[in-house]
């Protein structure tokens, strides 16, 4: 697994579309899946945000953040623009980023004020898929793929 830098340096042109379907609607939005101790996948929308080689989302006590917590591993989904429909997916594992320097620096650049009731989790990609459409009509989807190394 990597980190968004290594990513967008690994594969440039699908990161740049990636960033640019998750910040689509100015700020950074997404669907989050999650599973935790072999129940079924949760779905939730969240705020994420790129900052600096990271790929971060601030999360107040919640289902999806104690999923996150138990277990780690997650999908992420891009909002889609029903007039050019292109999906960007990312999966792998997130980890709980603890009070310091780092978190500082996210809530520094965050779309909102975070307070202790916030953790922050960074997110490492396994795998990233670009599915591009110009249009509604436009079908099938140009995929491109990727998958992370171990990091």
């Amino acid at each position: 697994m990597v980190d968004w830098g290594s990513f967008a340096t690994q594969a440039p042109a699908l990161a740049a579309a990636g960033r640019r379907l998750l910040y689509g609607g100015g700020e950074g939005l997404a669907f989050l899946a999650t599973v935790r101790n072999g129940e079924t996948p949760r779905i939730h929308p969240v705020n994420v945000g790129i900052v600096g080689d990271g790929l971060y989302a601030f999360l107040l006590d919640s289902a999806k953040r104690r999923d996150l917590e138990s277990d780690g591993r997650f999908a992420l989904h891009a909002h889609q623009d029903p007039q050019a429909p292109s999906e960007f997916m990312l999966r792998g594992r997130a980890r709980a980023i603890e009070p310091g320097a780092t978190r500082d620096d996210v809530a520094a650049e965050w779309y909102f004020s975070v307070d202790d009731g916030y953790r922050l989790f960074e997110f490492s990609i396994e795998t990233a898929l670009l599915g591009e459409r110009d249009g509604p009509d436009a079908w099938p989807p140009r995929y491109s793929r990727f998958r992370g190394g171990d990091r």
